[in-house]
Protein backbone atom coordinates (compact mmCIF):
# COMPACT_ATOMS: atom_id res chain seq x y z
CA UNK A 1 0.00 0.00 0.00
CA UNK A 2 2.79 2.44 0.90
CA UNK A 3 4.72 1.94 -2.33
CA UNK A 4 2.05 1.48 -5.00
CA UNK A 5 -1.62 0.91 -4.32
CA UNK A 6 -2.60 3.11 -1.39
CA UNK A 7 -6.03 2.28 0.10
CA UNK A 8 -6.92 0.67 -3.24
CA UNK A 9 -4.77 -2.31 -2.24
CA UNK A 10 -8.05 -3.68 -0.85
CA UNK A 11 -9.13 -4.23 -4.48
CA UNK A 12 -6.03 -6.34 -5.08
CA UNK A 13 -6.93 -8.56 -2.14
CA UNK A 14 -10.35 -9.09 -3.75
CA UNK A 15 -8.84 -9.83 -7.19
CA UNK A 16 -6.28 -12.22 -5.72
CA UNK A 17 -8.92 -13.89 -3.57
CA UNK A 18 -11.17 -14.50 -6.59
CA UNK A 19 -8.21 -15.98 -8.46
CA UNK A 20 -7.30 -18.21 -5.53
CA UNK A 21 -10.98 -19.08 -5.12
CA UNK A 22 -11.14 -20.52 -8.64
CA UNK A 23 -7.93 -22.44 -7.93
CA UNK A 24 -9.20 -23.62 -4.54
CA UNK A 25 -12.28 -25.15 -6.18
CA UNK A 26 -10.02 -27.02 -8.61
CA UNK A 27 -7.77 -28.16 -5.76
CA UNK A 28 -10.87 -29.23 -3.84
CA UNK A 29 -12.06 -31.53 -6.62
CA UNK A 30 -8.59 -33.02 -7.02
CA UNK A 31 -8.24 -33.50 -3.25
CA UNK A 32 -11.61 -35.24 -3.20
CA UNK A 33 -10.86 -37.48 -6.17
CA UNK A 34 -7.19 -38.17 -5.45
CA UNK A 35 -6.80 -38.15 -1.63
CA UNK A 36 -3.05 -38.83 -1.75
CA UNK A 37 -0.22 -36.71 -0.32
CA UNK A 38 1.58 -34.55 -2.87
CA UNK A 39 -0.77 -31.67 -3.68
CA UNK A 40 -0.29 -30.22 -7.20
CA UNK A 41 2.46 -32.74 -7.99
CA UNK A 42 0.08 -35.68 -7.53
CA UNK A 43 -2.70 -33.93 -9.44
CA UNK A 44 -0.39 -33.15 -12.38
CA UNK A 45 0.80 -36.77 -12.42
CA UNK A 46 -2.80 -37.98 -12.72
CA UNK A 47 -3.71 -35.39 -15.37
CA UNK A 48 -0.64 -34.86 -17.56
CA UNK A 49 1.85 -37.59 -16.74
CA UNK A 50 5.32 -37.83 -15.30
CA UNK A 51 7.25 -34.99 -16.96
CA UNK A 52 4.72 -32.26 -16.14
CA UNK A 53 4.38 -33.70 -12.64
CA UNK A 54 8.14 -33.44 -12.16
CA UNK A 55 8.11 -29.83 -13.37
CA UNK A 56 5.35 -29.00 -10.88
CA UNK A 57 7.09 -30.84 -8.05
CA UNK A 58 10.27 -28.90 -8.77
CA UNK A 59 8.35 -25.60 -8.93
CA UNK A 60 6.64 -26.34 -5.62
CA UNK A 61 10.04 -26.31 -3.92
CA UNK A 62 9.91 -22.56 -4.57
CA UNK A 63 6.60 -22.30 -2.70
CA UNK A 64 7.37 -24.45 0.31
CA UNK A 65 11.14 -24.58 0.85
CA UNK A 66 12.29 -21.28 -0.70
CA UNK A 67 9.14 -19.54 0.54
CA UNK A 68 9.85 -20.70 4.06
CA UNK A 69 13.26 -19.00 3.96
CA UNK A 70 11.44 -15.69 3.42
CA UNK A 71 9.09 -16.40 6.33
CA UNK A 72 11.98 -17.38 8.61
CA UNK A 73 13.81 -14.13 7.84
CA UNK A 74 10.61 -12.16 8.55
CA UNK A 75 10.16 -14.07 11.81
CA UNK A 76 13.66 -13.05 12.86
CA UNK A 77 12.79 -9.37 12.45
CA UNK A 78 9.55 -9.68 14.43
CA UNK A 79 11.31 -11.67 17.16
CA UNK A 80 14.02 -9.02 17.47
CA UNK A 81 11.37 -6.29 17.84
CA UNK A 82 9.69 -8.35 20.55
CA UNK A 83 12.94 -8.80 22.46
CA UNK A 84 13.73 -5.09 22.20
CA UNK A 85 10.36 -4.38 23.79
CA UNK A 86 11.50 -6.51 26.72
CA UNK A 87 14.79 -4.64 26.93
CA UNK A 88 16.83 -7.47 25.37
CA UNK A 89 19.15 -6.45 22.54
CA UNK A 90 20.81 -9.15 20.46
CA UNK A 91 24.11 -8.30 18.73
CA UNK A 92 23.32 -6.77 15.35
CA UNK A 93 25.74 -9.08 13.53
CA UNK A 94 23.49 -12.01 14.55
CA UNK A 95 20.47 -10.41 12.84
CA UNK A 96 21.65 -9.51 9.34
CA UNK A 97 22.77 -11.55 6.36
CA UNK A 98 26.19 -10.79 4.80
CA UNK A 99 24.74 -9.80 1.41
CA UNK A 100 22.41 -7.15 2.83
CA UNK A 101 25.20 -5.85 5.07
CA UNK A 102 27.66 -5.64 2.17
CA UNK A 103 25.13 -3.78 0.02
CA UNK A 104 24.46 -1.26 2.80
CA UNK A 105 28.18 -0.68 3.36
CA UNK A 106 28.71 -0.04 -0.37
CA UNK A 107 25.84 2.47 -0.36
CA UNK A 108 27.35 4.18 2.67
CA UNK A 109 30.79 4.42 1.04
CA UNK A 110 29.25 5.86 -2.12
CA UNK A 111 27.28 8.41 -0.08
CA UNK A 112 30.42 9.49 1.78
CA UNK A 113 31.93 10.56 -1.53
CA UNK A 114 29.46 13.45 -1.71
CA UNK A 115 28.49 14.17 1.92
CA UNK A 116 30.15 14.22 5.37
CA UNK A 117 29.46 11.34 7.75
CA UNK A 118 27.24 13.40 10.09
CA UNK A 119 24.78 13.89 7.18
CA UNK A 120 24.73 10.18 6.34
CA UNK A 121 21.42 8.33 6.43
CA UNK A 122 21.07 6.68 9.90
CA UNK A 123 20.58 3.23 8.38
CA UNK A 124 23.79 3.56 6.35
CA UNK A 125 25.73 4.89 9.34
CA UNK A 126 24.46 1.94 11.35
CA UNK A 127 25.82 -0.42 8.67
CA UNK A 128 29.28 1.18 8.91
CA UNK A 129 29.27 0.91 12.70
CA UNK A 130 28.16 -2.70 12.48
CA UNK A 131 30.99 -3.45 10.08
CA UNK A 132 33.47 -2.32 12.73
CA UNK A 133 31.74 -4.15 15.60
CA UNK A 134 31.29 -7.54 13.92
CA UNK A 135 33.70 -10.35 14.90
CA UNK A 136 36.15 -11.69 12.34
CA UNK A 137 37.44 -15.16 11.51
CA UNK A 138 40.49 -15.33 9.27
CA UNK A 139 40.01 -11.70 8.32
CA UNK A 140 36.37 -12.26 7.26
CA UNK A 141 33.68 -10.34 9.12
CA UNK A 142 30.90 -12.60 10.40
CA UNK A 143 27.25 -11.78 9.75
CA UNK A 144 24.37 -14.23 10.07
CA UNK A 145 20.65 -14.37 10.80
CA UNK A 146 20.82 -16.71 13.79
CA UNK A 147 17.17 -16.40 14.98
CA UNK A 148 15.95 -17.41 11.49
CA UNK A 149 18.16 -20.50 11.60
CA UNK A 150 17.06 -21.52 15.10
CA UNK A 151 13.32 -21.17 14.43
CA UNK A 152 13.62 -23.39 11.34
CA UNK A 153 15.39 -26.03 13.43
CA UNK A 154 12.58 -25.89 16.00
CA UNK A 155 9.83 -26.06 13.35
CA UNK A 156 11.56 -28.98 11.63
CA UNK A 157 11.63 -30.88 14.93
CA UNK A 158 7.93 -30.19 15.41
CA UNK A 159 7.12 -31.40 11.87
CA UNK A 160 9.28 -34.49 12.46
CA UNK A 161 7.30 -35.71 15.49
CA UNK A 162 3.97 -35.76 13.71
CA UNK A 163 0.71 -34.24 12.54
CA UNK A 164 -1.19 -34.54 15.83
CA UNK A 165 1.45 -32.68 17.81
CA UNK A 166 1.81 -30.10 15.03
CA UNK A 167 -1.98 -29.73 14.84
CA UNK A 168 -2.28 -28.81 18.52
CA UNK A 169 0.47 -26.22 18.20
CA UNK A 170 -0.97 -24.79 14.98
CA UNK A 171 -4.50 -24.55 16.40
CA UNK A 172 -3.24 -22.56 19.37
CA UNK A 173 -1.27 -20.18 17.16
CA UNK A 174 -4.16 -19.67 14.72
CA UNK A 175 -6.67 -18.90 17.50
CA UNK A 176 -4.26 -16.44 19.10
CA UNK A 177 -3.46 -14.52 15.92
CA UNK A 178 -7.14 -14.41 14.85
CA UNK A 179 -8.04 -12.93 18.23
CA UNK A 180 -5.36 -10.25 17.82
CA UNK A 181 -6.46 -9.44 14.26
CA UNK A 182 -10.09 -9.02 15.35
CA UNK A 183 -8.95 -6.80 18.24
CA UNK A 184 -6.90 -4.67 15.84
CA UNK A 185 -9.82 -4.27 13.43
CA UNK A 186 -12.31 -3.32 16.16
CA UNK A 187 -10.00 -0.86 17.95
CA UNK A 188 -8.63 0.58 14.73
CA UNK A 189 -12.13 1.24 13.39
CA UNK A 190 -12.65 3.97 16.01
CA UNK A 191 -9.52 5.81 14.84
CA UNK A 192 -10.21 5.71 11.10
CA UNK A 193 -10.18 9.08 9.34
CA UNK A 194 -12.03 8.83 6.00
CA UNK A 195 -9.88 11.62 4.51
CA UNK A 196 -6.91 9.22 4.63
CA UNK A 197 -8.67 7.12 1.98
CA UNK A 198 -8.38 9.97 -0.52
CA UNK A 199 -7.06 9.39 -3.11
CA UNK A 200 -8.20 5.79 -3.00
CA UNK A 201 -6.16 4.86 -6.09
CA UNK A 202 -3.17 7.27 -5.99
CA UNK A 203 -1.33 5.53 -8.84
CA UNK A 204 -4.38 4.25 -10.69
CA UNK A 205 -5.29 0.62 -11.12
CA UNK A 206 -1.81 -0.08 -12.49
CA UNK A 207 -0.36 0.94 -9.14
CA UNK A 208 -2.61 -1.54 -7.40
CA UNK A 209 -1.52 -4.37 -9.70
CA UNK A 210 2.15 -3.52 -9.11
CA UNK A 211 1.80 -4.99 -5.63
CA UNK A 212 0.52 -8.33 -6.87
CA UNK A 213 3.53 -10.36 -5.76
CA UNK A 214 3.41 -9.21 -2.14
CA UNK A 215 -0.37 -9.59 -1.88
CA UNK A 216 -0.44 -12.99 -3.54
CA UNK A 217 2.27 -14.14 -1.15
CA UNK A 218 -0.23 -13.57 1.67
CA UNK A 219 -2.50 -16.23 0.14
CA UNK A 220 0.16 -18.87 -0.36
CA UNK A 221 -0.53 -21.85 1.86
CA UNK A 222 -4.19 -22.76 1.35
CA UNK A 223 -3.07 -25.41 -1.12
CA UNK A 224 -0.76 -26.89 1.53
CA UNK A 225 -3.84 -28.44 3.12
CA UNK A 226 -3.93 -30.94 0.26
CA UNK A 227 -0.40 -32.18 1.01
CA UNK A 228 -1.66 -33.89 4.18
CA UNK A 229 -4.48 -35.83 2.48
CA UNK A 230 -3.25 -39.22 3.68
CA UNK A 231 -3.23 -38.06 7.31
CA UNK A 232 -6.81 -36.77 7.13
CA UNK A 233 -9.66 -38.95 8.45
CA UNK A 234 -12.10 -38.03 5.66
CA UNK A 235 -10.21 -36.21 2.87
CA UNK A 236 -13.18 -36.23 0.44
CA UNK A 237 -15.16 -34.19 2.95
CA UNK A 238 -12.55 -32.23 4.90
CA UNK A 239 -10.07 -31.13 2.20
CA UNK A 240 -12.50 -29.03 0.11
CA UNK A 241 -14.04 -27.43 3.20
CA UNK A 242 -10.66 -26.63 4.72
CA UNK A 243 -9.33 -24.90 1.60
CA UNK A 244 -12.44 -22.90 0.75
CA UNK A 245 -13.28 -21.81 4.31
CA UNK A 246 -9.69 -20.74 5.03
CA UNK A 247 -9.63 -18.67 1.84
CA UNK A 248 -12.89 -16.88 2.67
CA UNK A 249 -11.85 -16.08 6.25
CA UNK A 250 -8.41 -14.81 5.22
CA UNK A 251 -9.83 -12.59 2.47
CA UNK A 252 -12.31 -10.86 4.77
CA UNK A 253 -9.62 -10.24 7.38
CA UNK A 254 -7.07 -8.98 4.81
CA UNK A 255 -9.52 -6.47 3.34
CA UNK A 256 -10.62 -5.17 6.75
CA UNK A 257 -7.01 -4.82 7.94
CA UNK A 258 -6.03 -2.98 4.74
CA UNK A 259 -8.93 -0.53 5.06
CA UNK A 260 -8.36 0.08 8.77
CA UNK A 261 -4.60 0.69 8.40
CA UNK A 262 -4.94 3.05 5.43
CA UNK A 263 -7.78 4.81 7.26
CA UNK A 264 -5.83 5.34 10.49
CA UNK A 265 -2.81 6.98 8.82
CA UNK A 266 -1.94 8.23 5.35
CA UNK A 267 -0.81 5.32 3.20
CA UNK A 268 2.67 6.79 2.63
CA UNK A 269 3.40 6.45 6.35
CA UNK A 270 3.06 2.66 6.17
CA UNK A 271 6.49 2.17 4.61
CA UNK A 272 7.88 0.69 7.86
CA UNK A 273 8.92 -2.79 8.97
CA UNK A 274 5.90 -3.35 11.22
CA UNK A 275 3.01 -1.11 10.05
CA UNK A 276 0.44 -2.65 12.42
CA UNK A 277 2.48 -1.80 15.50
CA UNK A 278 3.42 1.60 14.03
CA UNK A 279 -0.15 2.90 13.58
CA UNK A 280 -1.11 2.07 17.16
CA UNK A 281 2.08 3.57 18.58
CA UNK A 282 1.22 6.74 16.67
CA UNK A 283 -2.13 7.03 18.48
CA UNK A 284 -0.45 6.31 21.85
CA UNK A 285 -1.71 2.74 22.19
CA UNK A 286 1.73 1.22 22.66
CA UNK A 287 0.37 -1.80 24.53
CA UNK A 288 -1.49 -2.86 21.39
CA UNK A 289 1.74 -2.56 19.42
CA UNK A 290 3.41 -4.96 21.82
CA UNK A 291 0.57 -7.49 21.50
CA UNK A 292 0.85 -7.17 17.72
CA UNK A 293 4.57 -7.93 17.89
CA UNK A 294 3.79 -11.12 19.81
CA UNK A 295 1.09 -11.98 17.28
CA UNK A 296 3.49 -11.43 14.37
CA UNK A 297 5.95 -13.90 15.88
CA UNK A 298 3.14 -16.44 16.42
CA UNK A 299 1.66 -15.89 12.94
CA UNK A 300 4.92 -16.41 11.06
CA UNK A 301 5.66 -19.46 13.20
CA UNK A 302 2.39 -21.09 12.14
CA UNK A 303 3.10 -20.29 8.47
CA UNK A 304 6.50 -21.95 8.70
CA UNK A 305 4.95 -25.03 10.26
CA UNK A 306 2.44 -25.37 7.40
CA UNK A 307 5.17 -25.09 4.76
CA UNK A 308 7.50 -27.39 6.65
CA UNK A 309 4.75 -30.03 6.76
CA UNK A 310 3.97 -29.64 3.05
CA UNK A 311 7.35 -29.94 1.34
CA UNK A 312 8.38 -33.38 2.75
CA UNK A 313 5.06 -34.90 1.67
CA UNK A 314 5.54 -33.69 -1.89
CA UNK A 315 8.99 -35.27 -1.95
CA UNK A 316 7.50 -38.44 -0.46
CA UNK A 317 5.06 -38.69 -3.38
CA UNK A 318 7.83 -38.05 -5.92
CA UNK A 319 9.97 -40.73 -4.27
CA UNK A 320 7.13 -43.25 -4.44
CA UNK A 321 7.00 -42.66 -8.18
CA UNK A 322 10.75 -43.27 -8.45
CA UNK A 323 11.64 -39.68 -9.32
CA UNK A 324 13.63 -39.21 -6.11
CA UNK A 325 15.67 -41.68 -4.02
CA UNK A 326 13.61 -44.17 -1.99
CA UNK A 327 14.83 -42.66 1.27
CA UNK A 328 12.55 -39.65 0.72
CA UNK A 329 9.53 -41.97 1.02
CA UNK A 330 10.60 -43.59 4.29
CA UNK A 331 8.04 -43.13 7.07
CA UNK A 332 9.16 -43.01 10.71
CA UNK A 333 7.93 -46.10 12.57
CA UNK A 334 6.92 -44.19 15.70
CA UNK A 335 5.82 -40.79 14.40
CA UNK A 336 4.44 -41.92 11.00
CA UNK A 337 5.99 -38.93 9.24
CA UNK A 338 8.35 -38.73 6.22
CA UNK A 339 11.37 -38.43 8.51
CA UNK A 340 14.25 -38.17 6.04
CA UNK A 341 12.38 -35.77 3.74
CA UNK A 342 11.55 -33.59 6.76
CA UNK A 343 15.21 -33.41 7.81
CA UNK A 344 16.34 -32.55 4.26
CA UNK A 345 13.69 -29.82 4.08
CA UNK A 346 14.90 -28.42 7.38
CA UNK A 347 18.51 -28.28 6.18
CA UNK A 348 17.57 -26.68 2.84
CA UNK A 349 15.59 -23.96 4.64
CA UNK A 350 17.73 -23.44 7.76
CA UNK A 351 21.15 -23.00 6.16
CA UNK A 352 20.15 -20.41 3.49
CA UNK A 353 18.11 -18.48 6.08
CA UNK A 354 21.39 -17.85 7.92
CA UNK A 355 23.05 -16.06 5.02
CA UNK A 356 20.60 -15.07 2.25
CA UNK A 357 18.42 -11.94 1.85
CA UNK A 358 14.69 -12.30 1.22
CA UNK A 359 14.17 -9.66 -1.50
CA UNK A 360 14.04 -11.71 -4.71
CA UNK A 361 12.68 -14.85 -3.06
CA UNK A 362 9.18 -13.43 -2.59
CA UNK A 363 8.70 -12.94 -6.35
CA UNK A 364 10.30 -16.29 -7.10
CA UNK A 365 7.96 -18.05 -4.67
CA UNK A 366 4.91 -16.35 -6.18
CA UNK A 367 5.85 -17.42 -9.73
CA UNK A 368 6.41 -21.03 -8.69
CA UNK A 369 3.10 -21.18 -6.82
CA UNK A 370 1.07 -19.52 -9.58
CA UNK A 371 2.62 -21.91 -12.10
CA UNK A 372 1.41 -24.84 -10.01
CA UNK A 373 -2.06 -23.29 -9.78
CA UNK A 374 -2.25 -22.90 -13.56
CA UNK A 375 -1.53 -26.58 -14.19
CA UNK A 376 -3.96 -27.72 -11.48
CA UNK A 377 -6.72 -25.65 -13.11
CA UNK A 378 -5.97 -27.05 -16.57
CA UNK A 379 -5.65 -30.53 -15.03
CA UNK A 380 -9.28 -30.47 -13.89
CA UNK A 381 -10.31 -30.22 -17.55
CA UNK A 382 -8.45 -33.47 -18.29
CA UNK A 383 -9.39 -35.40 -15.16
CA UNK A 384 -13.05 -36.19 -15.97
CA UNK A 385 -11.95 -38.07 -19.09
CA UNK A 386 -9.58 -40.23 -17.06
CA UNK A 387 -11.82 -41.50 -14.30
CA UNK A 388 -15.46 -41.81 -13.45
CA UNK A 389 -16.23 -40.24 -10.11
CA UNK A 390 -18.98 -40.36 -7.55
CA UNK A 391 -19.07 -38.92 -4.06
CA UNK A 392 -17.02 -36.12 -2.54
CA UNK A 393 -16.71 -32.60 -3.93
CA UNK A 394 -17.25 -32.02 -7.64
CA UNK A 395 -16.56 -28.75 -9.38
CA UNK A 396 -19.82 -27.35 -10.83
CA UNK A 397 -19.78 -27.36 -14.63
CA UNK A 398 -20.54 -24.01 -16.25
CA UNK A 399 -20.32 -24.09 -20.03
CA UNK A 400 -17.66 -21.59 -21.07
CA UNK A 401 -18.19 -21.98 -24.82
CA UNK A 402 -19.38 -18.40 -25.27
CA UNK A 403 -18.49 -16.80 -21.91
CA UNK A 404 -14.72 -17.33 -22.15
CA UNK A 405 -14.33 -15.90 -25.70
CA UNK A 406 -16.52 -12.95 -24.67
CA UNK A 407 -14.35 -12.28 -21.61
CA UNK A 408 -11.14 -12.47 -23.65
CA UNK A 409 -12.57 -10.05 -26.21
CA UNK A 410 -13.65 -7.67 -23.42
CA UNK A 411 -10.19 -7.89 -21.83
CA UNK A 412 -8.52 -7.19 -25.18
CA UNK A 413 -10.67 -4.09 -25.66
CA UNK A 414 -10.06 -2.86 -22.10
CA UNK A 415 -6.28 -3.29 -22.48
CA UNK A 416 -6.08 -2.34 -26.16
CA UNK A 417 -3.79 0.63 -25.44
CA UNK A 418 -1.30 -1.55 -23.57
CA UNK A 419 -1.51 -4.15 -26.32
CA UNK A 420 -0.91 -1.54 -29.02
CA UNK A 421 2.00 0.02 -27.13
CA UNK A 422 3.56 -3.39 -26.46
CA UNK A 423 3.50 -4.29 -30.14
CA UNK A 424 4.70 -0.87 -31.32
CA UNK A 425 7.56 -0.66 -28.81
CA UNK A 426 8.48 -4.33 -28.64
CA UNK A 427 12.18 -3.64 -29.11
CA UNK A 428 12.28 -0.82 -26.57
CA UNK A 429 9.98 -1.81 -23.70
CA UNK A 430 11.99 -4.83 -22.54
CA UNK A 431 10.85 -8.31 -21.68
CA UNK A 432 7.99 -7.28 -19.35
CA UNK A 433 5.75 -6.42 -22.30
CA UNK A 434 6.81 -9.62 -24.06
CA UNK A 435 5.22 -11.47 -21.13
CA UNK A 436 2.00 -9.52 -21.71
CA UNK A 437 1.95 -10.43 -25.40
CA UNK A 438 2.55 -14.10 -24.55
CA UNK A 439 -0.35 -13.95 -22.10
CA UNK A 440 -2.64 -12.47 -24.75
CA UNK A 441 -1.65 -15.20 -27.22
CA UNK A 442 -2.39 -17.91 -24.64
CA UNK A 443 -5.70 -16.26 -23.74
CA UNK A 444 -6.85 -16.28 -27.37
CA UNK A 445 -5.81 -19.90 -27.88
CA UNK A 446 -7.74 -20.86 -24.74
CA UNK A 447 -10.75 -18.86 -25.95
CA UNK A 448 -10.80 -20.72 -29.28
CA UNK A 449 -10.40 -24.12 -27.59
CA UNK A 450 -13.15 -23.24 -25.11
CA UNK A 451 -15.50 -22.47 -27.98
CA UNK A 452 -14.65 -25.70 -29.79
CA UNK A 453 -14.57 -28.03 -26.77
CA UNK A 454 -17.02 -26.34 -24.39
CA UNK A 455 -14.55 -26.13 -21.51
CA UNK A 456 -15.81 -25.54 -17.97
CA UNK A 457 -15.71 -21.86 -16.99
CA UNK A 458 -14.23 -22.02 -13.46
CA UNK A 459 -10.91 -23.80 -14.16
CA UNK A 460 -10.30 -21.67 -17.27
CA UNK A 461 -10.88 -18.46 -15.32
CA UNK A 462 -8.58 -19.73 -12.57
CA UNK A 463 -5.79 -20.52 -15.04
CA UNK A 464 -6.08 -17.23 -16.95
CA UNK A 465 -6.22 -15.13 -13.77
CA UNK A 466 -3.10 -16.86 -12.44
CA UNK A 467 -1.30 -16.34 -15.74
CA UNK A 468 -2.12 -12.64 -15.65
CA UNK A 469 -0.85 -12.29 -12.08
CA UNK A 470 2.34 -14.05 -13.18
CA UNK A 471 3.12 -11.53 -15.93
CA UNK A 472 2.85 -8.65 -13.44
CA UNK A 473 5.85 -10.03 -11.52
CA UNK A 474 9.18 -8.38 -12.53
CA UNK A 475 11.03 -10.05 -15.39
CA UNK A 476 14.23 -10.46 -13.34
CA UNK A 477 12.42 -12.99 -11.18
CA UNK A 478 11.23 -14.77 -14.31
CA UNK A 479 14.81 -15.25 -15.46
CA UNK A 480 15.66 -16.85 -12.11
CA UNK A 481 12.55 -19.01 -12.39
CA UNK A 482 13.58 -20.28 -15.84
CA UNK A 483 17.07 -21.00 -14.54
CA UNK A 484 15.59 -22.96 -11.62
CA UNK A 485 13.33 -24.96 -13.93
CA UNK A 486 16.29 -25.64 -16.24
CA UNK A 487 18.20 -27.19 -13.35
CA UNK A 488 15.11 -29.25 -12.53
CA UNK A 489 14.89 -30.61 -16.07
CA UNK A 490 18.55 -31.62 -15.93
CA UNK A 491 17.96 -33.52 -12.68
CA UNK A 492 14.96 -35.26 -14.23
CA UNK A 493 16.86 -36.15 -17.41
CA UNK A 494 19.88 -37.64 -15.66
CA UNK A 495 18.18 -39.21 -12.63
CA UNK A 496 14.39 -39.21 -12.39
CA UNK A 497 13.44 -40.32 -15.90
CA UNK A 498 15.63 -43.44 -15.87
CA UNK A 499 14.63 -44.54 -12.36
CA UNK A 500 10.93 -43.71 -12.42
CA UNK A 501 8.43 -46.52 -11.94
CA UNK A 502 6.64 -45.47 -15.12
CA UNK A 503 9.85 -45.87 -17.14
CA UNK A 504 10.54 -49.27 -15.59
CA UNK A 505 7.02 -50.45 -16.42
CA UNK A 506 7.37 -49.33 -20.03
CA UNK A 507 10.70 -51.12 -20.45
Amino acid sequence: AASYGGPGIAFLFVITAITCGFCALCYAEFASRVPIAGSAYTYAYVSFGELIAWIIGWALILEYAIGNIVVAISWSGYFDNLLRGLGINLPEWLLVDPFTQAAQVEKAKAALQTAPIHLLDPALKKALDLNLAAPTIGGIRIFMNLPAFLIVVFITLLAYIGIKESKKTTNFMVIFKLAVIVLVIILGFFYVKPENWSPFLPNGFGGVLAGVSAVFYAYIGFDAISTTAEECENPQRDMPKGMIYSLIICTVLYILIALVLTGMVHYKELNVNDPLAYVFEKIDLDWIGYIISISAVVATTSVMLVFQLGQPRIWMSMSRDGLLPKKFAQVHKKYQTPAFATIVTGVLVAVPSLFLPSSVMTDLTSIGTLFAFVLVCFGVLVLPRITAFSGGFKLPYINGQFIIPALVIAFSIAFRQRLTDAIANLGHEGYQEVLFLIFMAIAWVVAVLSYLRKYSLIPILGALCCLYLMIEIPVDSWLLFFAWMGVGLLVYSFYGRKRSKLHQQNT
